[in-house]
């Protein structure tokens, strides 16, 4: 089985194989030794030959948003907002997405500890972990949940922001912040090997840019049911968490630097492989975050969303 989304890319190996107005991704030395090729259930050569993804021009101008909203299942502020994070991205679902992240300014405080018999899931992951860390003392600081960045922007010195002004500087990103980076993306997934390829490309639009670029891929679990602590203390057994962090596809929490050995005709372009862990049975629930940040400002001048199925 696969699936493609169609995105740009350059590979004059294959230029014969394309029409005129299409180019396909670059396929370098370096990229294939970080690829894992057992996860192709064919020869390799086949994938390269043939599943190597060809793509057509990127015509999108807009800037999307991504909502890092860090939580914890004891946070009786946290279930509000959330509200605020999803009813942001229904109004924009092509140009919103959530990335929930069970983390606090420590990594796991109270609200994120295991406590049982209420609350015996565990929802964090060592990347969100590692960023909740990083931000408690750096950057503005992160002075605890629900807290969150808007594309990881700078407001008034803060990266970290309340849900109460999620709304006003998402609207703030998506309208007057110029489209400074692009990126598209194509996947084949291979259900015989839970194996994923992914294949990106990423293109500056502003040429002012100087400082380095990180590529990160977020996998998200679209929704599952737990135990949560409301707004008035209550335990809600049923709660349904949405757009859970559960990990980087390369376990790399900062992503991966956009080097000069990626570059092809003035873009970049950066391949993953990723083995599904096999206790997420229904794709149709998973899906990819890919995103690109400034290494100095931390700022995510882009985001995109790419489903497994």
């Amino acid at each position: 089985m696969k699936k493609y989304i169609a995105i740009v890319g350059v590979l004059s190996l294959l230029l014969s194989f394309n029409s005129c107005d299409k180019v396909s991704n670059p396929f370098p030395p370096a990229e294939s030794s970080e690829l894992d090729s057992t996860l192709y259930p064919g020869a390799w050569s086949d994938y390269i030959a043939n599943e190597w993804p060809t793509f057509g021009v990127n015509t999108n101008t807009n800037r999307n948003v991504l909502i890092e909203d860090f939580t914890g299942h004891k946070c009786t502020y946290c279930p509000a907002a959330a509200v605020v994070a999803h009813d942001l991205h229904n109004a924009n679902p092509n140009r919103v997405f959530i990335a929930t992240i069970h983390a606090g300014p420590t990594g796991i405080g109270d609200f994120q500890s295991v406590t049982l018999p209420d609350y015996p899931t565990d929802w964090t992951c060592s990347e969100g972990l590692e960023i909740g860390n990083y931000f408690g003392v750096n950057d503005g600081g992160f002075s605890g949940n629900p807290r969150g960045p808007i594309s990881r922007v700078n407001y008034n010195g803060t990266i970290f922001q309340s849900p109460t002004n999620w709304t006003s500087l998402v609207s703030s990103v998506m309208t007057t912040n110029s489209l400074k980076v692009d990126i598209q993306s194509a996947i084949n997934y291979y259900p015989s090997t839970n194996g994923l390829f992914l294949h990106t490309e990423v293109e500056k639009k502003d040429p002012a840019l100087a400082n380095d670029l990180a590529m990160v891929v977020y996998f998200i679990e679209d929704s599952i049911v737990g135990d949560q602590k409301m707004g008035d203390n209550s335990h809600n057994a049923t709660y349904v968490h949405r757009d859970v962090l559960r990990q980087t596809i390369d376990g790399k929490t900062w992503g991966r630097t956009l080097t000069s050995d990626m570059l092809q005709n003035g873009k970049y372009y950066v391949n993953y492989s990723f083995k599904i862990p096999t206790q997420y049975t229904d794709l149709s629930n998973v899906h990819l975050l890919i995103y690109v940040r400034d290494k100095t400002t931390q700022e995510i001048y882009q985001v995109i969303k790419q489903k497994i199925q």
